[in-house]
């Protein structure tokens, strides 16, 4: 895979970790579960860009 495919994937998911970020910090009001959250997306970013 190219470098610029990887560069927009990255980009593709940085938007749902801000505002997904957001949503599910106002719906649970705790870290913990933001921190989930961006776990899930940073192993799915990863595994999307090491293919």
């Amino acid at each position: 895979m190219e470098i610029s495919r990887r560069l927009a994937i990255l980009v593709f998911c940085a938007v749902p970790a801000i505002i997904g970020g957001g949503i599910v910090y106002a719906i649970f009001g705790g870290l913990t579960a933001l921190w989930i959250y961006e776990a899930l997306l940073l192993v799915t970013a990863g595994a999307l860009v090491s293919r």
